[in-house]
């Protein structure tokens, strides 16, 4: 038995369905060009803090890519998904991946640039 939210492999291990990010509010109003140097200073810095790089290239070409590619994606590079919106993951050695909002999804507060 697994989650509601997952589905067997065929090796019997349970995978969750990644599904987008709830709707969420930066503390204050961001530019898409500030959001835009959010994430990449995020992906930039992230390998830094542990894990490996191919998970983390992984994760980010998941989190820019439409859910269907982004659950093979994830599938493929044996990333364990503990959360469905892809905040929280594993790779296969137990190393925790936690990605902010701000790169999986815009805010719902976010304006255009001037």
């Amino acid at each position: 038995m697994g989650c509601s939210g997952s589905r067997a492999k065929g090796d019997g291990e349970n995978v969750k369905q990644i599904r987008k990010p709830k709707p969420w509010k930066h503390s204050e109003p961001i530019t898409r060009s500030q959001l835009k140097q959010m994430r990449e200073v995020f992906w930039e810095t992230a390998p830094h803090y542990g894990g490996q790089k191919e998970i983390w290239d992984a994760l980010r070409a998941a989190a820019e890519a439409d859910l269907t590619l982004a659950q093979a994606i994830v599938d493929s590079a044996g990333v364990i998904v503990e959360a469905p919106d892809l905040t929280v993951c594993y790779d296969e050695r137990g190393a925790k991946y936690e990605l902010p909002k701000y790169v999986l999804s815009e805010p719902t507060n976010l304006i255009r640039d001037s």
